[in-house]
């Protein structure tokens, strides 16, 4: 396990000071070593890190968590694979926290899958990705996922295998049907009125206050969705949108079956032809849900309001 060119330790810590003394130890190692170091966790550890790296913290690339994985699909394409990828031929060493409190329930079964597929994205790639995990803060059963998504767990009495590393058991184990929403408006679309769908998210959105850009985004991503739903759906499609918990949502399910948990998650040679659909609605949205089985997907995506 230790001899693969891929590393994605669990750090589970306790308390600031157990978290500063750890990562920075680890970004340390990297900097000693020559490694491209980057840092996406929130704002609150961000500031810890910083300090305890002192004028080091100026070679490291710090991203605020919060903002750049709002969207737990979006950081392996936009923060993982975007760094690695700037450094061919280099061992590259990551601090991911994709999970912290103050996650809510509908967020969550996204960063865990997230945390499942990082293995299968980068498997025989030369990268350490450390992630860590508050015990304090985190309920019991974040904590066990944690040990089925990690392969080596590391906590203030050192390092150990994880004797429960089973990441493809997380990620079916939360591709669940999805919650019913109450009141929602809909549109069935196929090729004739897939502009009719576009109009009718927009429309509601421009309801709720969005405008400019955002509203741009939301349109794109519902097109893409549905362009989805025709190439790869049946040619047909079903389009919910409603409002719930602060956030706008958009929903388009089909008769398709996604078989690739990958799928939106890798980004693409823009030379490469085909559709881009999930990918560009994991870089829009502010966070995706999908359930996929044999003849049926639906992919909700959510819109914080503004």
């Amino acid at each position: 396990m230790w001899g693969e060119p891929f590393v994605h330790p669990a750090l589970f810590y306790r308390g600031d000071g157990e978290y500063a003394a750890a990562t920075a130890a680890f970004v340390r190692e990297g900097l000693a070593a020559r490694e491209p170091v980057a840092v996406a966790v929130p704002p609150w550890n961000l500031a810890l890190i910083e300090a305890a790296l002192g004028p080091q913290a100026g070679d490291v690339l710090l991203l605020d968590m919060t903002r750049e994985g709002r969207n737990p699909g979006r950081i392996i394409p936009g923060v993982l694979r975007a760094f690695a990828d700037e450094h061919p031929g280099r061992r590259v060493r990551i601090i991911g926290e994709p999970v912290w409190p103050g996650r809510s329930a509908t967020e969550y079964p996204a960063c865990a899958q997230h945390e499942a597929l990082i293995n299968r994205s980068f498997r025989g790639r030369s990268a350490t990705i450390l992630c860590p995990y508050d015990l304090a803060g985190l309920s019991d059963e974040i904590v066990r996922e944690a040990e089925r998504t990690h392969p080596v767990l590391r906590d203030a009495a050192g390092e150990r295998a994880s004797t429960g590393y089973a990441p493809d058991l997380v990620v079916d184990g939360h591709n669940r049907p999805l919650d019913e929403p109450g009141r929602y408006a809909s549109l069935r679309f196929d090729r004739a009125n897939l502009a009719a769908a576009r109009t009718l998210a927009a429309d509601e959105a421009a309801a709720m206050g969005f405008e400019g850009d955002r509203l741009d985004d939301i349109r794109l991503a519902v097109a893409e969705l549905g362009a989805n739903s025709l190439d790869h759906g049946g040619g047909s499609g079903l389009l919910r949108v409603w409002s719930a918990d602060g956030r706008l949502v958009c929903e388009v399910s089909d008769t398709g079956h996604i078989t690739d948990p990958l799928v939106g998650r890798s980004p693409v040679d823009p030379r490469q032809a085909g559709s881009r659909g999930l990918l560009i609605v994991n870089l829009l949205s502010d966070l995706v849900r999908v359930h996929t089985r044999v003849g049926a997907t639906a992919v909700r995506v959510y819109f914080d309001l503004p």
